[in-house]
């Protein structure tokens, strides 16, 4: 039916998949990814890549979404694995299994926050406060229209140091999720935005150490659109998350994305050493002004549709782009997250032959010896928007207020096929000065 539908629209029904609100038309950037008959992951070839018992051939899934992305019907259930939710080499009972008591843990952290906050799972969200950072109630939170119609207000204090960390930013969360991909039609239906209120308010509680951030909702909200299952959609984030969460992690002296702005430091300063300089003139040194894209992974410098496929498979010499995900993929990454025991700090060595089952970019890092993770590709990324905004700095921005503009400008106009052209063209360029060095 995938491929039918490629067919009959020259490749072009992206739109069937994520609606845009007839009001929004006009502002929502130009989609640039074309699902493409033939190269495209299909339903069926992705259905065609499992075994009788269920073992998935990745290789060759890795290979198809390399030359032309995947299909929007079988996103989410191809992002379960490149994500390391699930292990290719599992059999359908072994993965069914895993996926039934996954979401027996979620509903099981649902009925925990429930207990706490009735309006998780009632189809509502909260955008008040509803607390005193001191943890006092509010005298008039139960103004608020969401809990007014659940009844609901906090009667006294919070005096538990976790619980109420939390309950803090629940309302951060909902104002969030009203802001969140507001032009798509599925978020009209308020279910829907409470679905996605449910997925983060129930991770910032599992994950207290990092708790909510804002940009996490940029993460999510894919997930719960592609994902019908609440659950599935909170495990598909939450590995997201294990990626993506010391991004996250701030304090009064360090940022999340710091040490990747220290390797996005060194890469423009090896590959392109005037404007380094330049940029060090203005006082920009520390690329503070990249600190969104990483954080978010592109998610504001896109349309929808294309970070979506930015971050499946990176990789778009010849035809569409291949982007992150399938490009960074590790065969081990499932056992890696599962396995507490696995060594993490000594990666297996790996034989020609197995080189296959890893993603393009990974592929090249293993090749190289390069483990570090802050050298991702989501760092060349960033340092190819710069590269091929070289001329414009150089000759326009006379302080950091001209490069924050230049790049606001792109705000979701990128190209992402040259975007990342110049990463990989960047990744080769960088392993060769540094292997001379």
């Amino acid at each position: 039916m995938a491929s039918l539908l490629l067919r009959k629209s020259g490749g072009e029904d992206l739109d069937v998949f994520y609606p845009i609100r007839p009001e929004c038309q006009a502002d929502v950037p130009k989609i640039r990814f074309k699902a493409r008959a033939g190269k495209t992951l299909s339903a069926r070839r992705w259905h065609a890549a499992f075994s009788e018992d269920g073992r998935l051939d990745m290789a060759k899934v890795l290979r198809r979404i390399q030359r032309g992305g995947i299909h929007p019907s079988i996103k989410g259930l191809v992002w379960e694995f490149l994500l390391g939710c699930y292990d290719p080499n599992s059999t359908f009972e072994e993965r069914n299994q895993l996926r039934q008591r996954r979401r027996q843990q979620y509903n099981a952290w649902k009925t925990e926050c429930q207990s706490m906050v009735p309006v998780i799972g009632s189809g509502k969200f909260i955008t008040a406060a509803f607390l005193t950072d001191d943890g006092q109630p509010l005298q008039d939170s139960s103004t608020d229209s969401d809990l007014q119609d659940q009844e609901w207000h906090v009667n006294s204090a919070v005096s538990d140091k976790k619980v109420l960390q939390w309950m803090l930013c629940l309302h951060q969360i909902g104002l969030d999720v009203v802001r969140t991909d507001r032009a798509l039609v599925f978020y009209e239906n308020e279910a829907n935005q409470s679905k996605l209120w449910d997925v983060l308010a129930i991770y910032s509680w599992v994950d207290n150490d990092i708790g909510y951030v804002q940009g996490m909702n940029d993460i999510c909200s894919p997930m719960v659109i592609l994902l019908e299952n609440e659950a599935d959609a909170f495990w598909c984030y939450e590995h997201a998350m294990r990626r993506l969460r010391e991004n996250f992690r701030t304090s009064t002296t360090l940022i999340g994305v710091q040490s990747q702005l220290i390797t996005l430091s060194e890469i423009i300063k090896t590959v392109n050493p005037k404007l380094h300089q330049h940029l060090e003139e203005l006082d920009g040194g520390e690329y503070l002004f990249a600190f969104r894209m990483l954080m978010v992974l592109f998610r504001r410098e896109f349309s929808f549709v294309d970070a979506l496929h930015l971050w499946e498979d990176s990789n778009q010499v010849k035809g569409l782009i291949n982007l992150m995900w399938a490009m960074e993929y590790n065969p081990n990454i499932f056992s890696l997250y599962e396995d507490s025991s696995s060594n993490k700090s000594d990666p297996p060595k790996v034989h020609d032959n197995k080189l296959k089952q890893y993603g393009k970019f990974e592929r090249k890092n293993v090749k190289s010896g390069q483990t570090d993770n802050q050298s991702a590709l989501a760092v060349f990324l960033v340092a190819s928007v710069l590269e091929t905004r070289n001329k414009k700095f150089l000759k326009e921005a006379k302080g950091l207020d001209d490069v924050v503009k230049i790049l606001g400008d792109i705000t979701g106009n990128l190209d992402a096929k040259k975007a990342c052209d110049e990463a990989l063209k960047l990744h080769k360029k960088y392993l060769s000065k540094t292997k001379k060095t």
